[in-house]
């Protein structure tokens, strides 16, 4: 059968976006996602998504991993698929959809290019010696370094990923830098299995390890990732980050149609 698909890139990170809501896909299995999110025998990107219809929410949101696995919640994926949503004309201005880790609530500008998603609350931050250990929806390690733009991000971080502490499980692996007004961030994503050009739940971890080290209150914090510019919202009372936003572009790239 012929489906149609849409590729959407949030600050670089990119993926297939699929409306299901008719429900009627059947020979989708690991194998395929993988195939078609292959950058070279594929459409290529770092996940693929399916809108489902849902009874209590907008939408359901099911995000595979490039690898063809299910995965755990993408910040970036999620903005993306709420400009999906928009252009599918589900949503308008604002909505509440379904994702893996729970509901979210996600507003949106009438261009539909811009989305901001509100991301779980995180109450537990561990360390790793000097790095952070986190869960914003999908595990994060956090290291400070300097000199980012220099560090081999693959050999680095695909060696914390696969390192006895994280192997079974797999962590997704960011080296931050302080710029002085804002952070660079560089990620290697497990399930991916390379640096992306952007990891929202991993900026999002960022942003909260690097405030655990300030004064609590209503905390903004511009990023760069190496696809743009992200900004974190959050309040932090000093133990909880509640009124996470993770704020940035969306953007639909092209659509077409496959045959499956």
């Amino acid at each position: 059968m012929n489906i149609k698909f849409s590729k959407y890139q949030g600050a670089g990170n990119d993926f297939i976006l699929i409306d299901h809501t008719d429900g009627q896909l059947k020979n989708i299995d690991n194998e395929l996602v993988a195939k078609l999110c292959d950058r070279r025998f594929g459409i290529g990107a770092d996940g693929l998504m399916f809108l489902t219809k849902h009874t209590t929410y907008d939408f359901e949101m099911v995000y595979y991993n490039a690898d063809g696995n299910i995965g755990s919640m993408c910040g970036n994926g999620g903005r993306c698929i709420v400009a999906f949503a928009k252009h599918l004309g589900i949503i308008d201005s604002e909505t509440n959809f379904l994702a893996v880790d729970g509901p979210h609530y996600a507003k949106i500008t009438a261009e539909g290019n811009w989305v901001e998603l509100q991301m779980i609350d995180v109450d537990t931050i561990t360390k790793d010696g000097n790095a952070f250990v986190l869960n914003t929806g999908s595990p994060h390690y956090v290291e400070k370094v300097q000199n980012l733009a220099e560090l081999d991000v693959f050999t680095t971080g695909k060696a914390i990923r696969n390192n006895a502490t994280y192997q079974q499980n797999g962590i997704n692996v960011n080296f931050v830098e302080d710029k002085g007004d804002h952070f660079f961030v560089r990620t290697f994503e497990r399930g991916v299995e390379d640096e992306t050009y952007a990891c929202g739940t991993g900026v999002t971890a960022v942003a909260m390890a690097m405030a655990q080290q300030k004064e609590a209150g209503h905390i903004q914090t511009p990023i760069e990732v190496l696809g743009g510019k992200l900004q974190i919202n959050f309040d932090y009372d000093g133990s909880k980050f509640t009124n996470v936003f993770l704020c940035g572009p969306a953007e639909r790239v092209f659509d077409g149609t496959l045959e499956v």
